[in-house]
């Protein structure tokens, strides 16, 4: 039977496996050849639909080839940014069946547990996720101490967000029925499993996974990757928690200038300037700290505005706040029975005050939202057995 008739055999009543990839050229044959010994004997109508970032790898050609005796296909996108959760989101519009699966291209989720989530999915569930934290799930042995613990934090940072153990399961399965609005999702980064979840309020089944290292290839996992995932969360905080999120955000993002404004303040103490030069010179690097990372993650999202011109108005914003801070502190000690002897208690409030004030302005006016027009996206199509790009 050919690959386009097995495809057009379960139309509707099937399952696509949807696999973003990049450099990935290496792994498709084995991914592939273990997805049809795990569903071809079940009756289970099938596609294994790979939504490709430009790797210009030659993964076309390898596709090209399982094409002519598997249901495999690709899209090539050749938008800007790469982006795996964008990835997914088009192998969603372009999936033929009605059950839709996605797994990542390295091997590391285990293609024999295709089944089982399928099946914890006829049960009525929104979606069903494999999981490496839940009982009887694992990790391969060749993982490292380093890698553990940055797993396993930033699934502690998730798990507030969604109530099962291994929120940031890459490996899951959802009916097309379950889907929320795309265009209501804003995921970023590689974490798409945990924007369905928080976005479309879907309940979860879990089912137990060992998740291995990846068999061949390079990780695309750096620094930037781990900055978009906590971009995303901060996203999806916000949209769970509300304003509050975005409050205590921008004091942990203050505190953590503090820390910067000191340390460079005794620093240069330690050098021998004078202290007061050294607390000028100091506030201007954790101002631009502050600046820059509540640009990033306190208010992902929002427009962005010309750096420079936001950096003075935050910049002028700080100082604002700065003046509430002291001229609150100053007010309390001077005209407030019982301040006087409460400096600490006085100093605090005007750093509430001024973190207030600094917030309000930050939100409504450094940060705030006006509407800049996009270009219009493009969008490429696959058909079976071949490789489409689109722009």
């Amino acid at each position: 039977m050919t690959a386009g008739a097995r495809a057009e055999r379960g139309c509707g009543r099937g399952v696509s496996i949807i696999v973003p990839t990049l450099r990935e050229a290496q792994n498709i044959p084995a991914l592939a050849a273990r997805i049809d010994a795990a569903l071809s004997g079940g009756g289970t109508a099938w596609e294994l639909l790979l939504v490709d970032d430009d790797s210009d790898d030659g993964s076309d050609r390898v596709v090209a080839q399982l094409a002519e005796r598997l249901p495999v296909r690709m899209e090539v996108r050749k938008q800007s940014p790469r982006d795996l959760s964008a990835a997914v989101l088009l192998g969603f519009q372009l999936a033929r069946y009605d059950r839709l699966v996605v797994l990542d291209a390295d091997l590391s989720h285990p293609p024999e547990r295709i089944a089982d989530l399928l099946a914890a999915l006829g049960d009525g569930r929104e979606i069903v996720m494999g999981s490496r934290y839940g009982e009887g799930g694992s990790v391969g042995p060749r993982w490292g101490v380093w890698r553990l613990l940055n797993s396993r934090l930033a699934t502690a940072l998730a798990r507030p967000l969604a109530s099962c153990s291994d929120p940031l399961s890459g490996f899951f399965a959802i009916p097309r029925r379950a889907l929320p609005d795309l265009a209501g999702l804003d995921p970023l980064g590689y974490k798409i499993g945990l924007e369905l979840l928080v976005r479309g309020q879907l309940e979860v089944k879990e089912v137990p996974i060992e998740f291995a290292k990846r068999q061949a290839g390079s990780s695309k996992m750096g620094w930037r990757q781990q900055v978009d995932f906590l971009r995303h969360l901060g996203r999806l905080y916000r949209y769970r928690f509300g304003g509050l999120t975005r409050a205590a955000c921008f004091g942990l993002v203050g505190a953590s200038g503090l820390v910067i404004d000191v340390s460079i303040y005794l620093g240069l103490q330690s050098l021998g300037v004078e202290h007061r030069t050294a607390r000028l010179v100091s506030f201007w690097p954790a101002v631009s700290w502050n600046w820059l990372v509540n640009r990033r993650v306190t208010y992902n999202g929002r427009p962005t505005q010309p750096r420079l011109r936001q950096w003075a108005k935050f910049t002028a914003s700080s100082l604002i706040g700065l003046g509430a801070n002291v001229g609150t502190y100053a007010a309390l000690t001077t005209w407030v029975a019982g301040f006087d002897r409460r400096r600490l208690l006085a100093l605090l409030t005007g750093v509430a005050v001024g973190g207030m004030l600094n917030f309000l302005v930050a939100t409504m006016y450094v940060y705030r939202r006006h509407a800049v027009p996009g270009p219009p996206r493009g969008r490429r199509v696959a058909t079976q057995g071949t490789v489409r790009e689109h722009r």
